[in-house]
C-alpha cells in the first residue's frame, strides 16, 4: 500500500486526497475543462454505487484488484487499468478484500468531453481498457496533483495544459497500441474515411488514392463497386448536402458557403449546384424558406 500522503482524509471506506476546481470564464469558453483531481487507498469495505456522476471521470488503477460495472456490462480491474465513469450513467465498482484498490483520477466537462475520451479509445459502448495507464501518464497525473497541491500555482492556464498533455500522452499511447488494429482496415475504408473529414478541403481522387498508396484507376474502380459510386461523385455528393444544409440554417452569403464546401469562387460553386440540384443555390434558399 502506498504511504499516506498527509493531504489524505480518512473516510468510512477509504483513504482520500482530492482537489475541487471551479473553471473560469475563460475554461468555459473552451471545450474540455478540469472538474476535480483525485487519488485514494481503498478499505476492505469499499464499494462505490450503484449511482451516477454529472460528469466523466476518467480513473487509473494504481495498485490491486476490483470490479467495475457500467451499462450492465461487468469489467475486472487490474493494476494500469483504465475506465470512464459516464455523466447521468449507473455505475458500479468496488475491491478485493485481498487486492485493496489504489486509484488516481481526474474528472471533466465540457461538450468535447466525449470526443476527446474517443482520443485514447474509450467511449460508451467500451468505457474501460486494460494496462491503459503507462509510465509517462502516471506521472504526470501525479505531476498534476503537486501543481494543484500549491494554490499559488494551480491557474487556470497550467490546469489545462497539465490536463491536455495527460490525454495528449494517452492518445499516442493508444494509437501506438492500435496501428496494428488499424493496419488491417482495408486501404478502402481508409480512403472513405479521408474522404468524409478532407472533402470540403479541396482535395482530389488522386490526392486520396495517393494517402492509401494505390493507383488512381484501380481505387476509383474498387471504391464505385463497394459503395455504388465513383469516389468524385461521392466527395461531390458530400459538398451539395452540406451546402444545402447551410443555405437553409444559416445566413452565409453564397461566397462564404462556396469557400465552405471547397469550392474557389462563387462561379464554380454556383454551377456545380445547379448542375447537381437542377436549380441555382440562390432559387434553393429561397424556395426552402418558403416552405
Amino acid at each position: 500500500m502506498f504511504p499516506l500522503k498527509k493531504d489524505m482524509r480518512e473516510d468510512y471506506h477509504e483513504f482520500l486526497e482530492i482537489h475541487f476546481f471551479t473553471p473560469s470564464d475563460f475554461e468555459k469558453t473552451g471545450n474540455v475543462w478540469p472538474i476535480r483531481l483525485g487519488t485514494n487507498i481503498a478499505k476492505s469495505n469499499y464499494h462505490i454505487g450503484p449511482r451516477t456522476t454529472p460528469y466523466y471521470y476518467l480513473i487509473f488503477v494504481l495498485e490491486g484488484a476490483g470490479t467495475f460495472t457500467q451499462n450492465h456490462v461487468t469489467y475486472h480491474l487490474g493494476k494500469n487499468d483504465m475506465f470512464c465513469l459516464l455523466p447521468g450513467v449507473t455505475h458500479e465498482y468496488f475491491t478485493e478484500e485481498d487486492h485493496l484498490l489504489q486509484k488516481i483520477f481526474v474528472a471533466f466537462d465540457g461538450k468535447q468531453a466525449l470526443h476527446l475520451l474517443e482520443r485514447i479509445g474509450l467511449s460508451p459502448q467500451s468505457p474501460y481498457r486494460k494496462g491503459g495507464l503507462t509510465d509517462e501518464t502516471n506521472k504526470l497525473m501525479w505531476e498534476f496533483m503537486n501543481l494543484v497541491r500549491d494554490e499559488r500555482q494551480a491557474s487556470d492556464l497550467s490546469r489545462l495544459a497539465q490536463f491536455y498533455q495527460i490525454f495528449d500522452k494517452l492518445s499516442i499511447a493508444y494509437h501506438s497500441l492500435s496501428t496494428q488494429e488499424n493496419r488491417s482496415l482495408s486501404w478502402l475504408q481508409q480512403g472513405l474515411d479521408y474522404i468524409q473529414i478532407h472533402y470540403a478541403e479541396g482535395i482530389t481522387v488522386e490526392r486520396v488514392s495517393a494517402y492509401v498508396g494505390v493507383e488512381r484507376t484501380h481505387f476509383t474502380k474498387q471504391f464505385k463497386k463497394v459503395y455504388g459510386v465513383p469516389p468524385m461523385q461521392y466527395m461531390q455528393d458530400l459538398k451539395m448536402n452540406e451546402a444545402k444544409h447551410l443555405l437553409v440554417q444559416t445566413d452565409y452569403t453564397l461566397t462564404e458557403i462556396a469557400n465552405s464546401v471547397g469550392y474557389p469562387d462563387l462561379f464554380s460553386f454556383s454551377k456545380a449546384f445547379k448542375k447537381h440540384l437542377g436549380v441555382p443555390p440562390t432559387q434553393y434558399r429561397r424556395d426552402q424558406a418558403m416552405t
